[in-house]
């Protein structure tokens, strides 16, 4: 499902909201999720899992067309655990096909 496809299902389930207050509501949980993992916080939804950071040390990588190596610089990457409720759902949806 893209942002788009949220946006249209969030619309069509709330026809007293506008899409442009749909807009906004969506574009403003993102924002504040992305502002929280840029601060180095958790943000847990529950019933849906939680988003972390996690630290990836330095390391020494090698190019793949030429096989030199290069170095990688320590980075920060998000990281997505589904809460139980959200696999449990994600599994019985598997049972049912």
């Amino acid at each position: 499902m893209t942002k788009s496809e949220l946006m249209a299902e969030l619309a069509a389930a709330n026809p007293h909201l506008t899409a442009r207050d749909v807009e906004l509501i969506v574009a403003t949980v993102f924002d504040e999720i992305t502002g929280a993992l840029a601060r180095g916080e958790r943000v847990e939804l529950r019933g849906f899992g939680a988003f972390t950071v996690k630290r990836r040390s330095a390391r020494t990588g090698r190019n793949p067309r030429t096989g030199e190596t290069v170095p990688v610089e320590e980075k920060a990457v998000p990281f997505f655990k589904a809460g139980k409720e959200l696999r449990e759902r994600v599994n019985k949806g598997k049972a049912a096909r």
